[in-house]
């Protein structure tokens, strides 16, 4: 029987050729235009490589010891404590003391963690804490109840809580303007209104910040006894709280026991363990 398909029609046994890939393609004319080095000249080269890299790890060794080695000021090596303080001086100088933080919705408030218990492991009774007003002079000038720090009036504010950890949170802070405070003090003829500086300690003294003039003086720095409309708990720092969106969350003392005006620049938990002392952002 004769077979009447055309040549196009009938089935070829012959296999198809299989797609070119043009990446492979790209690839393979790469691989062919790559300069080659006998082996002589490669293991000549891993060796320079090696030796290289031994000299670095080693004047990186020795660089490392030699800022041990070096004096301390205020618990770090005087070098690094040096360039700290150039740090510091640099973003006071650039950084402004009077700009606002941007505010938020109170629909935005998030839940913040908790996030350091050193000055509140232990709770205490409420109902018995007092806060303690120091003079320049070191002399205790009076001690207030929580009642009279909401007697200043109270602000409610919203804004980004930022933690030099890297993470942060949208959080509503009901308090009095710590600058209220500080103006009963003035106008009483307590505290010099040219004072330099305040510091912050918790009841046990466990914790304890220092803050520059400027900073007790922003519009936005509270003394918070809410959080995202609640009281405080023991957690985040009951009765009575710094909150200001201007400095990271290390500066924000939870359980204000102390409260000391003075022209010294205070001692810093962080600052001492190496942390800008200003830690603004």
């Amino acid at each position: 029987m004769s077979d009447d398909r055309t040549p196009d029609e009938t089935t070829s046994t012959e296999p198809t050729p299989a797609a070119v890939d043009p990446r492979q393609e790209r690839w393979d004319r790469e691989a062919a235009a790559a300069p080659t080095i006998d082996a002589d000249a490669y293991r000549r080269r891993s060796r320079r490589s090696f030796l290289g890299f031994g000299v670095a790890m080693a004047a990186g060794y020795l660089g490392f010891r030699h800022i041990q080695n070096r004096p301390e000021t205020d618990n770090l090596p005087d070098i690094l404590r040096t360039g700290l303080e150039g740090n510091e001086a640099l973003w006071s100088t650039i950084g402004s003391d009077t700009r606002l933080a941007r505010t938020f919705d109170q629909d935005d408030r998030e839940d913040i963690r908790v996030n350091g218990r050193i000055g509140i492991r232990d709770e205490i009774d409420l109902d018995a804490w007092e806060l303690s007003i120091v003079g320049v002079d070191g002399e205790l000038i009076e001690t207030l109840t929580l009642d009279d720090i909401q007697a200043l009036g109270g602000e409610e504010i919203v804004w980004e809580h930022k933690c030099i950890e890297g993470w942060s949170t949208i959080v509503g802070w009901t308090g009095a303007k710590f600058s209220d405070l500080a103006r009963r003090y003035y106008d009483s003829g307590a505290v010099p209104a040219d004072h330099e500086y305040v510091a912050l300690r918790t009841p046990d003294d466990g914790y304890y910040v220092g803050l520059d003039r400027e900073m007790i003086h922003h519009p936005q720095t509270l003394l918070a006894w809410g959080l995202n409309g609640e009281p405080l708990t023991q957690l985040h720092g009951a009765p009575l709280r710094l909150a200001t969106p201007i400095v990271y969350g290390i500066k924000q003392l939870k359980r204000i026991g102390t409260i000391e005006f003075t022209n010294e620049r205070p001692p810093d938990y962080w600052a001492e363990r190496g942390y800008d002392w200003h830690a603004r952002f």
